[in-house]
């Protein structure tokens, strides 16, 4: 009996983080994980397409029937920001070409989901999603937070119990009506 796959998606230029869970009712079972990895010598476009590429070549090996990706937060640096929201642009896409069905969800989202309270440090998620997913390591930051995305998703964007911001939408971290 085989259950939903679900691709969870960290985007970043430099490094994207990929995960693979299959969902068997409320169990979840690691299928893979990893990163794609651009070169920063390479052009802005260069590294879009490394990236659309990588995550074309994941979906191609691994079939997911659905993908969630984080949300880009906004950054110090505003130039910063603009290329994390490229390299989430091309993730997307590359998702959209896939067939994929997409969800979105907010860092404070996945930390709810997984740890049960959105300001959880990133050791505390790894930890939740090393003991969600019985794995005998830890992976890689990046790879650990597109894990707890695809986390997430399964648990419907609610969690570990009802999400604490059901019916509120966040802005700038404050919760508004």
């Amino acid at each position: 009996m085989s259950g939903q796959r679900i691709l969870g998606i960290d985007p970043g230029l430099r490094v994207t983080g990929f995960g693979v869970i299959e969902q068997h009712g409320s169990q979840l079972v690691y299928v893979a994980s990893g990163c794609i990895k651009s070169n920063d010598k390479q052009s802005l476009p260069e590294r879009i397409a490394t990236l659309f590429a990588g995550i074309s070549e994941v979906i191609a090996t691994y079939r997911p029937d659905q993908a969630a990706v984080e949300k880009v937060f906004v950054n110090v640096n505003p130039q910063s920001t603009l290329l994390l929201g490229q390299a989430r642009g091309a993730a997307i896409s590359a998702l959209v070409h896939g067939g994929l069905p997409v969800a979105e969800y907010t860092a404070l989202q996945v930390k709810q989901a997984v740890v049960g309270h959105g300001k959880a440090a990133k050791e505390q998620v790894q930890h939740m999603v090393v003991r969600l997913l019985s794995l005998a390591g830890a992976p890689a930051a990046d790879a650990a937070d597109a894990l707890a995305c695809a986390i997430a998703h399964a648990h419907g964007g609610q969690g570990l119990g009802a999400l604490a911001t059901a019916g509120y939408r966040v802005r700038g971290g404050r919760l508004i009506g």
